[in-house]
This record gives structure tokens, C-alpha cells and sequence, in this order.
């Protein structure tokens, strides 16, 4: 007896007789494996967090990258596949400058994320591509904070508080519970150290965690740094 599947999940296109598309599904699997990465949208801006999930001790903590600077006013975190995620970025910046050259205004998150979303919906349709095994949190702020996700389908929605990766449901989980519209800044970063803590094994220090901020004022993107990251981590304690 042939196993589940077999035959449909050999080329993109083919859809099985439940109407999935096999290729899609595995794809999904692979940011359901990745590092946990969060959004929390509050009243000031917008917090990112990522487990950075280091492989080895050996490993320089600072070449590992998953929160990228997209555009001054835009940034992204990943889960899944970091090669794929990096394509994915190089893609967003460049949509971000052609609107800068084109409109002479800096690009909406909404349509950056659609972009993205339809870039990777087309690799769910065309004969001999893969799906993008990696999900982005695109986070904005243009005349609101905006938090969007992009699946590996091509499907996009806007969230207040999210999260992608190997811990989402511990994470949902607590912002479910806790998440406030009124939220400051501090409090939205407490609350993204706490729902990372709870979604991931063991203890949570500046070397494993990465953090970013997009200021509602100054409509900029902020990398957190170490010392600053082991202040809040040390409050949470």
C-alpha cells in the first residue's frame, strides 16, 4: 500500500485529492522547527525578540543574525530556513528603495508585506521552484505601528502580538493572557522577554536572545544592544 501522499508531494503544482498542496505543508514544517521570533505592537511602537537557537558554543554570537533592518522604518524577523530569509530581506529592501525612488516616500509596511507575500505565493505555483521554507514578522511604523506575517504560502495577516517558530503556541499562549492595547514600550519588551522565556529551553541571557524597537516618534528602527538586552532580562528575573 502506497504511503499517504506519495505521488502528490513530488512536484509544487499537483494538488492531492484533499486539496492540499504537499510541498507547501513541508515548508510550513520547517519554520514550525526554526527558532522562536515574536512581535508586540503597544501604544509606543513595536518590540521584535528572537531566540537566536546558537548551534555551538563555537559560534561568534553576533554572526548570527535573524532581526534585520529592512528600511529606517521597517524591520523583519525570521524562522525557518536563514538562507531563504536572506533572499527574502535583499527582496524587501529592494521594494523598500524603489518606492523611496518612485514615490518619493517611504514604502507602507502593509504593501511591503503584500509584496512579499505575493513573491512567495509565486513560488507555490511555478514547476520547478521551491516554496520559501521561512516565515518573516514584518514590523513598521509609518503613521501607525503595523505588524504583519508572511506565511511560506503567500498568505499575509496583521497582528498586535505574534509569534513564528518552534515555541508559537507557548508564546500565543501568553500574550493571549497578558497582551493590553495600552501597552508602553518597557511593557511590551517585558512581555516579549516573558513569552520568548516561557517558549524556549532554558535560561534566557543577552547571547542567546536578539532585540529590536521601532519608535512610534522617530519612526526608526533600533537594534537593542547586550548590556541594555541583560538590563531587561534581569528585571524579568
Amino acid at each position: 500500500m502506497m504511503p499517504k501522499g506519495m505521488g502528490y508531494d513530488r512536484a509544487i503544482t499537483v494538488f492531492s485529492p484533499d486539496g492540499s498542496l504537499y510541498q507547501v505543508s513541508y515548508a510550513s514544517e520547517a519554520v514550525k522547527k526554526g527558532a522562536t521570533a515574536l512581535g508586540v505592537k503597544c501604544s509606543e511602537g513595536i518590540v521584535l525578540a528572537v531566540d537566536k537557537k546558537i548551534p555551538s558554543k563555537l559560534v561568534e554570537p553576533e554572526s548570527f543574525e535573524k532581526i534585520f533592518r529592512i528600511d529606517e522604518h521597517i524591520g523583519a524577523a525570521t524562522s525557518g530556513i536563514i538562507s531563504d530569509a536572506r533572499v527574502l530581506i535583499d527582496r524587501a529592501r529592494l521594494e523598500a528603495q524603489i518606492n523611496r525612488l518612485t514615490y518619493n516616500e517611504p514604502i507602507s509596511t502593509s504593501v511591503l508585506a503584500k509584496k512579499i507575500g505575493d513573491l512567495k505565493q509565486q513560488y507555490t505555483q511555478y514547476g520547478g521552484l521551491r516554496p520559501f521554507g521561512v516565515s518573516l514578522i514584518i514590523a513598521g511604523v509609518n503613521d501607525v505601528p503595523e505588524i504583519f506575517v508572511t506565511e511560506p504560502s503567500g498568505a499575509y495577516l496583521a497582528w498586535k502580538a505574534t509569534a513564528i517558530g518552534e515555541g508559537r503556541d507557548t508564546a500565543m499562549k501568553v500574550f493571549e493572557e497578558e497582551y493590553k492595547d495600552n501597552l508602553t514600550m518597557e511593557e511590551a519588551i517585558m512581555l516579549a522577554l516573558k513569552a520568548l522565556k516561557a517558549s524556549i529551553e532554558g535560561e534566557i541571557d543577552k547571547s542567546n536572545i536578539e532585540m529590536a524597537i521601532l519608535d512610534k516618534k522617530t519612526k526608526k528602527f533600533e537594534k537593542l544592544k547586550g548590556n541594555k538586552v541583560k538590563e531587561y532580562i534581569a528585571k524579568l528575573k
